[in-house]
């Protein structure tokens, strides 16, 4: 370049110079993402597992990247007003679906859900993991599962969750159906933490929620622990049984939180969110409060993750339609 500028006549230099400029201001500016607020869409009312999550990650999000986050709860439909909104957003990576294994079960369990969580949405990661839960209102003279079961046999009973085709919805369906044959009827809510004040108040005797969402209910005695659906019980309710040592082995369970973009969100905005998880899940001021609630730290590369939707897709389609269950 510089030995044709020195051949090119004195008196047309300014006019090239001015002419790369213009071509300069003509090109439009790249701005780095992001370079405005992001939203988090949480799939389910305030306090359950996609909420905690959001809002744990919240304030770190916004000190790394630059930029405001905002928790936007959009609770429905087990989490697929939600998700549905999201897919229809922008593809700019400033909407992000904030949601639970619901996606994978209401694939199966609703005829139209309105969109393929595989074609629709794009994985950035899964953040973290907890045990489902069941607890009893405290009204009810059974202290243990065994005695729940019993009694539930002679009369009936109702169980709460935050919403049809959440994983916990589906823990309760197949102890009850399957390990237990007992007829458990259920009232959907619009997060876990509806239903666990229902259980407080005595209006649904039973609920079944992810753990995060009932950890310090628990330990207050609002509600009492009957069994978690881990294969060892959980450091954050030690005192509360795995399903295994309640009598009904055989049977293991987790709610797992992802974050999700728009199909045809530029992939490094998907990488740049999956880095921004991977830092947080090095973090032990962040570990700790997953901890403290009952989550642990899940991660891996996109990919790893959408590997791993795939696997959830194809295990809850044959669960729906071994118990036989329908939407409601």
């Amino acid at each position: 370049m510089k030995r044709s500028l020195l051949k090119t006549p004195q008196w047309m230099l300014p006019f090239l110079l001015s002419l790369c400029s213009f071509q300069a201001l003509a090109q439009p500016a790249q701005h780095p993402y992001p370079n405005k607020p992001i939203k988090l869409i949480v799939a389910f009312a305030p306090g359950g597992p996609a909420d905690i999550i959001a809002r744990l990650m919240g304030q770190k999000l916004s000190e790394s990247m630059g930029q405001a986050v905002v928790i936007e709860n959009k609770a429905g439909a087990g989490g697929n007003i939600a998700s549905l909104f999201v897919t229809k957003s922008a593809p700019d990576g400033y909407t992000v679906l904030v949601n639970t294994s619901s996606l994978a079960v209401n694939a199966s369990l609703l005829k139209n859900p309105g969109f393929d969580a595989e074609k629709d949405l794009l994985v950035a990661g899964v953040v973290a993991s907890s045990p489902n839960l069941l607890v009893s209102s405290p009204s009810l003279k059974a202290k243990n599962l065994q005695e729940v079961v019993a009694e539930a046999k002679e009369g009936k009973y109702n169980f709460g969750s935050a919403g049809a085709g959440t994983t916990p919805h589906l823990s309760a369906e197949y102890l009850f159906k399957v390990l237990a044959k007992i007829d458990v009827t259920h009232i959907p809510f619009q997060g876990a933490t509806p239903a666990l004040q229902a259980s407080m108040a005595s209006q649904v005797e039973l609920a079944s929620v992810a753990l995060p969402a009932a950890v310090e209910i628990v330990k207050s005695g609002k509600v009492r622990g009957l069994a978690v659906t881990s294969s060892k019980r959980n450091a954050s309710l030690p005192e509360v049984p795995t399903l295994a040592e309640a009598g009904f082995p055989g049977f293991v369970d987790y709610t797992w939180v992802g974050l999700f973009f728009p199909a045809k969100t530029p992939s490094d905005i998907i990488k740049r969110m999956n880095q921004e998880m991977t830092v947080l899940l090095k973090n032990p001021d962040f570990l700790s409060k997953l901890n403290a609630v009952g989550f642990e730290p899940v991660g891996g590369t996109p990919q790893e993750a959408a590997e791993y939707l795939h696997l959830e897709l194809s295990k809850w389609s044959k669960v729906i339609k071994e118990i036989g269950l329908k939407a409601e």
